[in-house]
């Protein structure tokens, strides 16, 4: 039998969203969801979800380059260093995402999955299939337990 998860989220609750700025909420979306650790400096994440949000509404999708160009670009707007910008972390956050069913690789590049809404895709990806199938198999476990004497 092997040890390693199928499967396996962080979900995080914090104070409710009023007065944030748009990136401070997209901050507080991925700390709440597990992609981003508590004070942890490197949020490229942050920035690659805001990105595809804002393409989203333009349902424009883009290549990983285009997403490096516009983080370094949303990097600088917001005073923040510009590091950890390298393609192959850039495709590693966009895992990160696509394995939560955020977002969708397509012919043309990365997009919100179906262009659907975050609250949409939390509801029906993750909390309604992804946490229920892990839920449902922790009870396999506890009732596999309570068999045993």
């Amino acid at each position: 039998m092997r040890e390693n998860s199928i499967a396996e989220i962080t979900l995080r609750k914090y104070e409710s969203p009023i007065n944030l700025k748009k990136r401070e909420l997209i901050k507080k979306i991925c700390l709440g969801l597990g992609l981003l650790q508590p004070g942890d400096s490197r949020d490229i994440i942050v920035d690659i979800l805001q990105i595809l949000i804002e393409s989203k509404e333009l349902k424009k999708e883009l290549e990983v380059d285009e997403i490096k160009e516009r983080i370094i670009k949303n990097r600088e707007i917001h005073n923040l260093e510009i590091r950890g910008i390298a393609e192959s972390n850039i495709r590693r956050q966009l895992k990160r995402l696509k394995d939560i069913f955020l977002v969708e690789k397509t012919a043309s590049g990365y997009q919100i999955n179906e262009l659907e809404s975050l609250s949409k895709l939390f509801e029906e990806k993750i909390e309604k299939f992804y946490i229920s199938s892990i839920v449902s198999r922790i009870k396999e476990y506890l009732m596999e337990i309570d068999k045993t004497k």
